[in-house]
C-alpha cells in the first residue's frame, strides 16, 4: 500500500520540478528595443535622429537583395550601418511609399574635422 501512495507523491515533484524549471527559463525572456531608437514624425514616417556620432568609420555596406515590390509605387530605401553606444549595426532595407512633394534623401556617415564620424538621418526631404 504504500508505494501507491509514493508515487502520486513522485509525480506531483515532478510536475512541479517541471513548472519550476519552466517558470525559470522564462524569466530570463527579455523583449527590449533594437539598439538605435527609430523616431516618427507626426505624418507616421519612420526616421532617425538627426546626428549620430561614432568614434570609429562604419564598416562598408551590404548588399540587399531588394524583395519584390509589395505594392504598386513602393520605393526602397537601402540599408545603413547605425551606432548603438559601442558599435555599429546594420539597419535593414525596407519599402516605404512615397511622400507626395517629397524625395528621400539616404542617411550618409560623415568624417568630423575633430575625429570620428557622424550620421546624417536620412528623411523625406522636399
Amino acid at each position: 500500500m504504500k508505494a501507491s501512495t509514493d508515487r502520486p507523491t513522485l509525480a506531483r515533484l515532478t510536475l512541479a520540478a517541471g513548472a519550476l524549471a519552466a517558470a525559470a527559463a522564462l524569466a530570463g525572456c527579455v523583449v527590449a528595443p533594437v539598439p538605435g531608437t527609430v523616431y516618427s514624425d507626426p505624418y507616421g514616417y519612420p526616421s532617425t535622429p538627426a546626428t549620430v556620432y561614432a568614434p570609429m568609420a562604419p564598416p562598408a555596406p551590404y548588399y540587399e537583395v531588394q524583395p519584390a515590390l509589395p505594392y504598386p509605387g513602393a520605393i526602397w530605401i537601402n540599408g545603413y550601418w547605425n551606432w548603438s553606444g559601442n558599435r555599429h549595426h546594420w539597419v535593414p532595407g525596407r519599402y516605404e511609399r512615397p511622400r507626395p512633394g517629397y524625395r528621400w534623401q539616404p542617411h550618409r556617415w560623415d568624417r568630423s574635422p575633430r575625429g570620428g564620424w557622424y550620421l546624417q538621418g536620412g528623411g523625406w526631404v522636399r
